[in-house]
């Protein structure tokens, strides 16, 4: 299963329109450059640092939403930092996977909020409910472009990579 890294999101503020770019550089231990979570803000700031740090959604799955709720959503307006396409992302929570040369873990399941819906205008919670991507955690930084492969790794290539391995492996949560 490999897909490819379809659009960039970021906004510095919480809140605030997101915009897209082409290129953008993973952080370790922080997110994506310049994106409000990676400067310490952002809505969901106090959640656990490997949570939020990234976020991804899948083309299809905005394109469902949008049919669902008969609004003009773009896939940035969904607040979620990555657009794949190709992939099953929930199927990536709990394991590793590469955007590019970077190396993240899936973390959990990103369900919408009611906070999503206040800045879209859009009734987004239940359309999204299956549908709101993922949150990850970036192991290993990189600089990423839009066409970037995205591809699940497996334990052993990640551990080559530096990645915690044994009991100092992240540990995915069920939402």
């Amino acid at each position: 299963m490999t897909g490819a890294l379809a659009e960039i999101w970021l906004t510095p503020a919480a809140a605030a329109p997101m915009r897209r770019v082409l290129d953008a550089q993973l952080l370790a231990g922080r997110g994506l450059r310049g994106d409000r979570y990676a400067l310490g803000g952002g809505t969901w700031a106090d959640y656990p640092a490997l949570e939020k740090q990234l976020t991804l959604i899948d083309a299809e799955d905005v394109s469902a939403v949008v049919r669902e709720t008969g609004s003009g959503l773009v896939p940035g307006a969904t607040r979620r930092n990555l657009v794949t396409t190709g992939l099953a992302l929930p199927e990536l929570v709990g394991g590793w996977f590469a955007v590019g040369e970077a190396l993240l873990f899936g973390m959990k399941r990103c369900p919408p909020c009611t906070h999503l819906e206040r800045l879209t205008g859009v009734r987004l919670v239940k359309a999204m409910a299956y549908r709101g991507g993922i949150n990850a955690a970036v192991f290993v930084g990189a600089r990423i472009c839009e066409g970037d492969l995205v591809r699940p790794v497996t334990d052993e290539e990640a551990a080559e990579r530096g990645a915690p391995t044994g009991t100092g492996r992240p540990v995915p949560r069920d939402v």
